[in-house]
């Protein structure tokens, strides 16, 4: 019998909690009428939830075949879920998510129709391509622009741009978890982590908040990747990825602060507290 658990795992549950600050990162820069807004923003979030589990979904019915191979304890070549209702999951949440995204204005429901087609284009397509970390990185930043979408949407452009960079790094090191990565690719990603880290300092006014949480985006983040630079094994990609996918909290919260809002900025800390809590749950927080 599938049970709860087996779902949670499909779809990554713990790492949807790194994209709850794409949209309020989006919202907050833009600052156009009304961009802020509670429920607005509570819509979005479930929008960016739902499809972020919607590409993990997908992504485990289009790996199945491979996952048999390399990652067999995961929930389709485990038997836990069949390939049918896996992608029936992926299909519903993508439902769910264009549809949240539609209920909090028209704009951003656009936005998320172009972002559920990158997700599906990404999971079918795209993955074992070099194009694969350019179009994850596309759907990250059209996580936040969602969030922005309306008057004022250009000053959200930087922040999509810097989680749009460190999706690629991070993508670029997950490309390794099975037969190890490159030296080269640790470098680039961990020089592409100091790129954005300075982006997040743009227009902050070097606010103490704003500098903090650049720092410590750094230290979730660097270490990880510089491992890779000087040992590009399997195990130390597994490890850059999973520091790199729950460094984006610190990374959000740091651009929150460089809005100007302290209120965000203390809820995105909280996220951060409950996905370590999570981390050392169960669940796995890979992307591949």
């Amino acid at each position: 019998m599938t049970r709860v658990a087996d779902y949670l795992d499909l779809v990554r549950a713990p790492a949807s909690l790194t994209v709850l600050g794409d949209a309020l990162v989006g919202a907050l820069s833009a600052r156009g009428p009304g961009a802020d807004r509670p429920l607005r923003v509570g819509a979005l979030a479930v929008s960016s939830v739902c499809l972020y589990s919607a590409g993990m979904a997908v992504n485990d019915w289009a790996d199945a075949d491979l996952d048999a191979r390399e990652r067999p304890e995961r929930p389709i070549p485990s038997g836990r879920i069949s390939r049918g209702r896996a992608l029936a999951v992926g299909v519903c949440l993508t439902a769910l998510g264009v549809g949240s995204a539609f209920a909090a204005g028209r704009a951003s429901g656009l936005v998320s129709v172009a972002l559920a087609g990158a997700l599906w284009a990404y999971d079918t397509v795209f993955k074992p391509t070099a194009a694969g970390p350019v179009v994850m990185a596309a759907c990250r930043g059209l996580d936040v622009m969602m969030g922005a979408a309306g008057p004022g949407w250009r000053s959200a452009v930087v922040p999509a741009g810097a989680v749009a960079a460190h999706t690629v790094a991070v993508t670029a090191i997950s490309r390794g978890e099975v037969d190890g990565s490159t030296a080269t690719t640790g470098r680039a990603a961990a020089a592409a982590s100091v790129a954005v880290a300075a982006s997040g300092l743009l227009g902050g006014g070097n606010h103490p908040a704003t500098v903090l949480g650049g720092a410590r985006y750094l230290a979730a983040v660097l270490p990880g990747q510089l491992a890779v630079a000087r040992r590009p094994g399997a195990a130390e990609a597994r490890d850059a990825t999973r520091a790199g996918i729950r460094a984006v909290v610190p990374l959000q919260s740091a651009l929150a602060a460089r809005a100007g809002s302290p209120p965000a900025t203390a809820a995105l800390l909280g996220v951060e507290t409950l996905g370590r809590w999570l981390g050392r749950r169960r669940w796995r927080g890979d992307i591949t």
